[in-house]
């Protein structure tokens, strides 16, 4: 069972940038074969990365979460301020009180 997912740019062309794009592809690779989950496709356009993985969506979700904090950390310290893939909506955006689950 396959499972794709993409991750997009919030602005602007970041992968038309070639380091950028290896950078990215090579983060995707390595997480994949530290999590032991098995790549079956990576394509990029000048906006975004779609993956491809022999798994479930949930687990092509988790990889693209995990590969979109590593690559904005790395942004983030060549170009402060300027996330690849913008930052997350915070908790109140789900409009979920975590601390009452607690």
């Amino acid at each position: 069972m396959g499972a794709a997912v993409t991750l997009r740019a919030r602005q602007g062309r970041p992968l038309d940038d070639p380091r950028v794009r290896a950078t990215v592809c090579a983060a995707a690779e390595a997480i994949a074969e530290r999590t032991g989950v098995a790549l079956l496709g990576l394509a990029t356009a000048p906006d975004s990365v779609t993956i491809e993985i022999d798994g479930s969506r949930l687990e092509a979700i988790g990889l693209a979460a995990e590969l979109r904090r590593v690559t904005n950390a790395w942004q983030r310290g060549r170009s402060p301020g300027q996330p690849l893939w913008g930052e997350p909506p915070g908790d109140d955006d789900y409009g979920i009180d975590l601390d009452r689950l607690a």
